[in-house]
């Protein structure tokens, strides 16, 4: 059993589509980021940075095995059960490629330009179009990537696909479009049509924000600095 710490975004999906793909079992523990339920001392034990998604693996030999940072649970649970990940050491690395691609990239530049798109105070047109151009070249690496092959690596569906498709499937909703990018665009269609992945992005949408997050929320959300780390 594995206990899954949860709130439904793009990373938290990432997670969720390959519990959903092993078919593992795991308890939903959802944190609501909006009010703070990151920062609890029971959470910052599992989580070091305060962030979600989390697993404690409690299916293990010895003491439960808690695992932070979407990129090392993948890897972790792929490693793990032997699936969706090449056995070669060759075809490992390049998974391990993607999924520090994914996470030192298009992550941090998509979650940017959602930030200013979906939630800055102000209009700032300066970090819209940084952002958004940084998207579109990732998108575009993607898509030199997707050249000629169905999936990220190799010709098998792995986690490196896992990884990079949260930030792909809004891209509309991000103001990005994927009509020049042929390749990026059968490939997501091909992963939003798998039974797991629909599971996964549906997990939780109950909790979705459905208004723009209140003052209380927005520093919660917004105001965390070094001050905030507890020590």
């Amino acid at each position: 059993m594995i206990d899954f710490y949860y709130w439904p975004t793009p990373n938290g999906w990432k997670v969720a589509i390959l519990l959903e793909e092993l078919g593992t079992d795991y308890k939903l523990i959802p944190l609501n980021i909006s009010k703070g339920d990151q920062f609890t001392p029971e959470f910052l034990a599992i989580s070091p940075n305060n962030r979600m998604p989390a697993i404690v693996d409690h299916g293990t030999e010895g003491d439960p095995v808690s695992v932070f940072e979407s990129g090392a649970i993948m890897h972790y649970l792929a490693r793990k059960t032997g699936r969706f990940i090449p056995t070669d050491p060759v075809g490992e690395k390049e998974v391990l490629e993607w999924l520090f691609w994914q996470t030192g990239n298009q992550g941090p530049m998509a979650g940017q330009l959602s930030h200013f798109v979906n939630y800055a105070p102000e209009d700032v047109p300066y970090a819209k179009t940084r952002y958004l151009n940084e998207y579109d070249r990732c998108v575009s690496v993607l898509e030199r990537r997707l050249e000629g092959r169905e999936w990220i690596v190799g010709d098998s569906y792995t986690i490196a696909d896992m990884i990079c498709w949260p930030w792909v499937l809004i891209a509309k909703p991000l103001g990005a479009l994927l009509e020049a990018y042929p390749n990026v665009s059968r490939w997501r269609a091909a992963i939003k049509d798998r039974p797991a992945v629909q599971r996964a992005v549906d997990l939780g949408k109950e909790f979705r924000r459905s208004a723009p997050p209140d003052d209380a929320e927005r520093k919660i959300l917004f105001t965390q600095s070094g001050a905030s780390v507890k020590r």
